[in-house]
């Protein structure tokens, strides 16, 4: 059993909590945020709230582990700080794959966050820091890279190399063999048949690129 600290109070950390208490062998003991955000009481769920700025005297890396299962900001970047703080800490940083999830012996990284009824087909690998929401097809002989978010209903065909920062809204649609660069933001709906360019912004049906970089947009 592992000894697991979740960063953040919100949602997802809530979530978070739920999924392992419910769904694996893991021990939640307490939750971290920066000292600017502890609440007055210091709890949350009947946990510690653990200034960040201390946790690692409090509870060492050594004998415990992060989760950081944070919103998809700033194309997925708010959370990479965190996780890349954590193990700059000597934290190692669990994964969660829900045993509603269909997987085929998969390599999957540190710090994801994988809800039910995903299906993941053999031979396609997932990076660090990857959140896959409920109800995803992810289709084989692909990779997905690190500080990605699939929201829910995603179908990714086949032989899609997912870059790095994406971000795909929900009931998109990847056609086979697509390359997704680097800090792609896929909307709800988007039906994707061309290979994509780093940090653009995709809508439509067939998708087509908008005037906005994707750094601009707000979740």
């Amino acid at each position: 059993m592992r000894r697991v600290i979740i960063f953040g109070l919100k949602d997802y950390a809530e979530l978070a909590h739920y999924y392992l208490a419910h769904d694996s062998s893991d021990d939640v003991v307490a939750f971290c945020v920066h000292r600017a955000y502890l609440p007055a009481d210091q709890m949350f769920l009947g946990l510690p709230v653990i200034p960040f700025e201390e946790v690692a005297s409090i509870y060492p890396p050594g004998d415990y582990f992060f989760f950081v299962p944070m919103s998809p900001k700033a194309m997925n970047r708010d959370r990479e700080k965190i996780y890349l703080a954590v193990k700059d800490m000597g934290y190692q940083c669990i994964s969660y794959v829900s045993s509603q999830a269909t997987t085929f012996g998969n390599e999957i990284g540190e710090n994801c966050f994988i809800l039910e009824n995903n299906t993941i087909q053999p031979f396609t690998k997932i990076g660090n820091n990857v959140a896959l929401w409920s109800g995803n097809h992810i289709g084989h002989h692909g990779i997905i890279r690190d500080h990605v978010t699939f929201t829910s209903h995603v179908v990714m065909s086949g032989h899609c190399d997912i870059g790095a920062y994406s971000f795909f809204g929900v009931n998109s649609t990847l056609r086979n063999a697509l390359k997704i660069a680097e800090g792609s933001f896929i909307a709800m709906s988007a039906a994707v048949v061309k290979d994509t360019e780093a940090w653009a912004v995709y809508k439509g049906n067939p998708a087509i690129k908008m005037d906005i970089p994707s750094t601009k947009m707000r979740f």
